[in-house]
């Protein structure tokens, strides 16, 4: 049976620090429940929370990744099943079908006028220099 204390203000401690991106030496800065709460990296001076050395989960977008696998699906079909398996996303409602680009031409009226030219901007006056009074 191992004896450990619990941890006290200011002792050394690993974790992963957020600004750094790894795990790295840590003091603590505050317990709650006999447990880090607050820690403090050695290298970088940031505070965080005690995280157990555990990396923030990746950010992903799950849109961005739902509109790629629309596209895939398009491309080849058994890829796309193979990156949705291993994606392992959450489901993601179907988007509804999106017109071709030359339907969406076709519906936007296109003016035979070119855009109107702006007005030409005057030019500011230069200032008056101030006069000096000369020497005496």
């Amino acid at each position: 049976m191992s004896l450990m204390r619990e941890p006290r203000l200011g002792d050394d401690i690993d974790d992963f620090c957020v600004r750094c991106k790894r795990i790295m030496n840590h003091s603590i800065v505050s317990v709650v429940n006999g447990q880090p709460a607050k820690v403090r990296c050695r290298t970088c001076h940031s505070d965080h929370d005690f995280r157990h050395e555990q990396a923030p989960p990746p950010k992903v977008d799950a849109r961005k990744a739902a509109l790629f696998n629309e596209v895939l699906k398009k491309v080849n079909p058994d890829e796309a099943a193979k990156a949705v398996e291993e994606a392992d996303l959450p489901e993601v409602p179907e988007l509804d079908e999106v017109p071709e680009v030359a339907e969406v031409a076709e519906a936007v009226e296109v003016a035979d006028d070119p855009p109107p030219t702006p007005a030409p901007v005057p030019k500011p006056k230069p200032k008056a220099k101030a006069k000096t009074k000369g020497r005496k």
